[in-house]
């Protein structure tokens, strides 16, 4: 199996393992173990905070080790254990545990396998792998979606849960088809400088805190995710709202059309080394800018669920992009995984602030000014990349 298949599939059967967990465990717990509404919040936000407070740790342990293939596979296992201790014991701790370890995994699969692509791939190649890493991605979700789906119509919720050992098994099996010599680990942890020899040492933590890009780069994801995060589950209320009855078909359909777009935007970032990061980061966030305001001229489902299409569009260029920007601004540092966990960190923060703002504005004011206020917000970040970011492609 060639590098780049490998990855291919890597990319794919991670997206199915991730996707085996997440959005199934809240409606499990509540339809099959009798939990209430209060208490699966409760535990759910707990574990998700401390999932978000570990992004930069673990980026810290991505850099520092060389059994990156080692670390991924330990993750599926850890992974497949927490599915099905929740599907035999759904208790309070047990399901606490499972979730805590579930949450601090989500900030090592995407992160790690970026950096094993940073070590297999060349400079000049890096924009392309990194879309098609994305794109592998989202045809994992929804393919795991799919599968999902059919599974628990035909054999119960339960069953759902253990399609992540199923699936881990083959994501590792590819892991261990890629050469551990073949990865450059100075290169992934962005400690080679171009044109220079590797880079031995990392640079010191300061850097993080005084690296002027960096920290326009979390800023912006910062705000992106603020202004963008709480309009998918506003317009899912304000679907099922208006067509009782309706509320998982509509809600699906504004998923899925948001996902399918998202592939094949993925890809255009291959054209960022062509012209530019900074044109594509510009469209990326004038996204949601755009969304929001569509989303206030008309009621009707097909109208909504086809503004849908540029969530794939900002996210899609988004997420692809953000790989290859901190490659950019990193390289050379030693410290590219710690930095991608801090702007994991900042990107959770600003996720869950749109959630709380978007309500707090749906209540006092109503669905249309709160997608009016995300939508203005999203023009903060557009103006900082405008102004204050420079093109980061190499030269």
């Amino acid at each position: 199996m060639s590098r780049n298949t490998a990855l291919d599939w890597l990319n794919f059967l991670l997206a199915d393992v991730r996707g085996g967990l997440g959005p199934y465990v809240s409606v499990f717990l509540l339809t099959e173990a009798d939990w209430n509404q209060a208490t699966i919040g409760l535990v759910l936000t707990i574990s998700g905070l401390i999932g978000i407070s570990m992004h930069t740790p673990v980026g810290a342990l991505i850099d520092a080790t060389r059994a990156k293939r080692g670390l991924i596979i330990a993750g599926i296992l850890a992974l497949s254990v927490c599915a099905v201790a929740i599907a035999w014991r759904p208790t309070v701790p047990v399901v606490f545990a499972a979730d805590v370890t579930m949450a601090i995994l989500g900030a090592v699969f995407a992160p790690i396998v970026a950096a094993i692509t940073l070590g297999l791939v060349d400079e000049d190649k890096l924009a392309a792998r990194l879309g098609r890493n994305a794109a592998f991605d989202r045809a994992g979700n929804l393919f795991v979606a799919a599968v999902a789906a059919a599974v628990g119509t035909a054999l119960g919720q339960q069953a759902v849960f253990y399609l992540v050992p199923f699936f881990g098994v083959w994501a590792a099996l590819v892991v261990l088809s890629i050469p551990g010599h073949s990865i450059d680990h100075q290169r992934a942890r962005g400690g080679a400088r171009p044109g220079t020899s590797r880079q031995r040492q990392p640079e010191s933590w300061g850097l993080l805190l005084t690296h002027k890009p960096l920290l326009i780069l979390a800023a912006v994801a910062a705000l992106f995710h603020f202004a963008n995060a709480a309009m998918l589950p506003l317009i899912s209320q304000k679907l099922a709202l208006g067509h009782p009855g309706q509320e998982a078909a509509l809600t699906s359909g504004a998923i899925i059309v948001a996902q399918l777009v998202m592939i094949p935007v993925s890809l255009l970032v291959g054209w960022a080394e062509t012209i530019g990061r900074r044109p594509l980061l510009l469209i990326a966030i004038a996204a949601p800018v755009l969304r929001g305001i569509l989303f206030t001229l008309s009621d009707d489902a097909a109208w909504l669920i086809a503004v849908q299409v540029l969530d794939g569009i900002g996210i899609g260029l988004f997420d692809a992009l953000l790989p290859l920007l901190l490659a950019d601004i990193m390289r050379g540092s030693g410290r590219y995984n710690v930095a991608r966990g801090l702007i994991g960190t900042v990107q959770g923060i600003g996720g869950s602030l749109s959630q709380a703002a978007g309500g707090f504005v749906v209540v006092a004011a109503g669905y249309d000014v709160a997608f009016l206020v995300l939508a203005g917000s999203a023009v903060v970040p557009f103006v900082l990349v405008w102004v204050a970011m420079s093109e980061t492609r190499p030269h």
